[in-house]
Formats: C-alpha cells, structure tokens, sequence
C-alpha cells in the first residue's frame, strides 16, 4: 500500500482549511463576532425566527464558533465510542479519552446558500391557509405543525426559495386541494428544488385520486406555468411530476414523470462530471463533498493494486473520483437509478476499471466476500444512510481478510453507525459470525458539509 502526499500537506491544502494558532483563531473569532453583532435577528416574523431555530439552530453564531460547536460533539462521540469499546476488554487509551485521534474539522468552502437540493412541504401557514409552500415547524405528536416559508433559512440558495413560491403561486391558483393529511385525501403535496448552478429541478407530486383526463390537464397547466408563465423567472432545467399513492415511493413505485427539460441533473467534482437522476443519492454540499473525497483518498492509501469496494455508492462518486489511482472499483448501491448513472458517469469520464452493480448490499456483499480470492490488497468504503448499515455487511467485512482499511462516512455517527462501529472492533464472536480480526479506529476527520446546522461528516479510518 502506497501513501503519495502527507495528509497534513492535503488538509492544508484543502479550501477554508485554518491553521492558525489558538490565539490567531481567537482574535479572528472577535473580530467576526464584531462584526456580525452580539444578537442576530430576522426582519419578519416569529414564525421565520422559529423555522430559522429549528432548521439550521447555529445560524446566530460566527462560523468559526460554530465549528467549535461541532468538533466538541465530535470529540463526545469518539469518546462514547472509547467507552463502549472499553466494556468490550478493548484499551484505546488516547489523549482526552477518546477511541482515536480526531484532527481539526474541515470548513465547509461556501457557507451560505451550499444546499444543491432543496426539500419543500405542502401545508397550513401561520396565516391558515392550506396551499404554503415552505418547512415544518412543530411536531405531529404535538399537533401544532405550521408550514412556514424558507425565504430566511440561511443554507438554501435563492434559486430553490424562488422554485418554492412560484410552486406556492401556482397551487393556489389551482382549485384541486393539498393533501394535508395524506389518508385524508387531496392532492397537491410538497416538491423539491434541486442543484442551482444549471437552473434546479421541482418534482410536485399529486395522489392518484383524479381521472386520467383530469391528471393530464395539471400536468400540462404546471407544465406551462413554468415554462410559459410566471414559472418561467425560474428557468428550470428539469421539471418532473410524480403521482403517487402513498406517502413516499421510489421511481420504481410510482415513476418520475419528465414534463418539460433534460431528464437529469448533472454537477462537477473533482474535475469528472456526474449525472444525477431524481432520487439518486448525491450529497448535498458540492464544494464540501470535494473536499471529503479527496481525504478519502489519501486515508484509504489506495495504491495502483488495489481493488475499492465502494458500498453504498449512489452515482458512483466516491469511487470514480479515485478509479485512476486504483486498480479496479467495485460500487454496490441499492437504488437502480443511480447505478445506471454511476455506469454513464464512468463512461462519459472515460473510466473503465469499474463495475457497478444495482443489488442491496446485505445480498451481494456476502456472496461477492465470501469467494474472494483476488490477492490484490483491498479498500472498503462505506457511506450508509442514517440507518447505518446492516448487519450481514458489517459480518462480510469483517470475516474478509483481504480488507485492511475501512473508510466509515457518517452524517450521523451517534445513531445506527456507532452500532456498526463496535460490531466492527468487537473480538471475533463466532456465535454472531463474526470471526475475522477486529478493526480499529485510527483517525477520525469531520467535515463540516452543513453550516448553520448541528450536524457535520466524520470521516472514520479503520484498519487491521
């Protein structure tokens, strides 16, 4: 296994990276709080401040304090990890009692306005009326939600909070009713903004309770509200419309139907370009996924004989981004659209060491690890949704002696990933079938891909 560059050469090198001394970061601390004063404030209503709180709850604060916020909660959750490994008979024994060392967070380069996907609810505003556009503030345990506008929520761009009121214009001028309360009937429901750089994507959904005839003539009045009409301000490079029959529902389930544009989205990493169909996975921070990847990179010491596997790809971003540095990629992902992606990705950039496979990773992985017998070195990485990952992936893994560096990417660490991570560093365990070697924690790297919000991306080196 080769390592081509010093990691604190690449983090040094990474964009908004600071390192400054203490005492530097504390006067440029003041003199940002300064000058964004003591107590910021909206113009409009409570209702916005609320929404404000509740989306993006560091939103007051000076960015560098912000980070501080994070790399503290960071640090509790490597020493969480240390705890739990420590009732396993496992010693870690770092500094400050956590499992590994944790290196300063990664600064997201763009602050505001980074979303490249934009999420937006159907429901009552403060006002009452039932045709808002905008996010949920409240709870349906309490029954107090209000759907407020996001035209102050500071890490949606300007494009998608313009996408939101023009949908907000064109279903109250529609006299077919919201869908509120989805067993409850009706039928506009919420829409989603999408990649502002080439003009964004809405994806408005209907439930399937009209004619086919009456279907026909929304689809060709929204069609030209946005093409044609007031809509059209919006310049929209893609817009889709779904009609669906339950709450959420893949394009397997109810279909993406394209009314007017191209039939994807497509963004730059890294110098490659990707394709991105409407529910495919892609993270939401572009400038900051750039920077992840690279770290990836140099954590995974990927030589020219090495095979990646890549689990949970999506469009295959990860992977591509590291095929010329590698000997083959092998990318798993569960959502077929997105692997069929990840291929047109790979051949548009001209890479053809990798394979895609379309299959959910707890039936593939086991088949695929169980008969290896590649003797090239190989790097996993994994990046699972907010679920973690399950169980027989973790087993497959783990019982694979040809992977010797893990890469865990987690939005969420706290949740289901810390399960995933004691699994992984527990002592061979044949009653749960978990008999390779342990893993263990190495390095961990969060990277701050959501100002304004609590939550970041830690990055998490295992190795054996």
């Amino acid at each position: 296994l080769r390592h081509r560059h010093p990691l604190s050469a690449l983090l040094s090198s990474l964009r908004g990276w600071d390192r400054s001394s203490p005492a530097e970061k504390a006067a440029a601390q003041r003199k940002e709080k300064g000058k964004a004063g003591k107590s910021r404030s909206l113009p409009g209503s409570s209702w916005e401040e609320r929404l404000a709180n509740a989306v993006t709850p560091l939103w007051r604060l000076p960015y560098q304090e912000q980070l501080q916020v994070k790399y503290k909660s960071q640090r509790k959750i490597l020493q969480t990890l240390a705890s739990r490994l420590e009732e396993l008979g496992i010693h870690t024994q770092q500094p400050g009692g956590l499992c590994c060392p944790l290196q300063p967070i990664v600064p997201s380069p763009v602050i505001n306005g980074y979303r490249n996907k934009s999420t937006f609810s159907v429901n009552r505003g403060p006002d009452g009326n039932p045709k808002t556009v905008g996010l949920y503030v409240g709870t349906g345990r309490a029954r107090n939600i209000v759907c407020v506008k996001a035209n102050h929520v500071e890490n949606i761009p300007l494009k998608h909070k313009q996408v939101a009121q023009c949908y907000e214009d064109f279903i109250r001028r529609s006299p077919l009713d919201p869908c509120l309360l989805f067993h409850k009937g009706g039928h506009w429901r919420g829409g989603r903004g999408g990649r502002p750089p080439r003009g964004g994507a809405h994806y408005p959904n209907s439930r399937l309770v009209l004619s086919q005839e009456a279907l026909t003539t929304q689809k060709s009045l929204l069609k030209e509200f946005f093409t044609c009409g007031p809509g059209a301000i919006c310049a929209l490079t893609s817009l889709y419309f779904q009609e669906s029959t339950m709450t959420r529902c893949s394009h397997e389930q109810a279909p993406f139907q394209l009314l007017h544009g191209e039939p994807h989205i497509f963004e730059e990493v890294l110098g490659l370009k990707f394709r991105i169909s409407p529910d495919a996975f892609f993270q939401v921070n572009t400038a900051g996924a750039e920077a992840l990847y690279r770290a990836v990179g140099e954590l995974g010491q990927a030589g020219g004989d090495t095979v990646l596997l890549d689990i949970c790809c999506g469009t295959g971003a990860i992977g591509l981004s590291l095929a010329r540095q590698v000997s083959k990629i092998i990318g798993i992902e569960v959502v077929e659209k997105a692997i069929e992606d990840a291929k047109w990705n790979a051949a548009f950039n001209g890479i053809s060491n990798c394979e895609f496979h379309s299959a959910k990773a707890e039936a593939m992985l086991p088949q695929l690890l169980s008969s290896w017998e590649d003797a090239r070195p190989v790097v996993a990485v994994v990046n699972p949704s907010r679920a973690g990952l399950h169980y027989r992936v973790v087993q497959a893994i783990r019982n694979c002696e040809s992977i010797r560096r893990l890469l865990y990417i987690s939005c969420k660490p706290e949740g289901e990933a810390m399960r995933n991570f004691t699994e992984l560093c527990c002592p061979p365990d044949p009653g749960k079938k978990l008999t390779g070697d342990p893993f263990a924690p190495t390095l961990a790297i969060p990277f701050d891909m959501f100002p304004h919000t609590v939550h970041c991306e830690l990055v998490l080196l295992f190795t054996r």
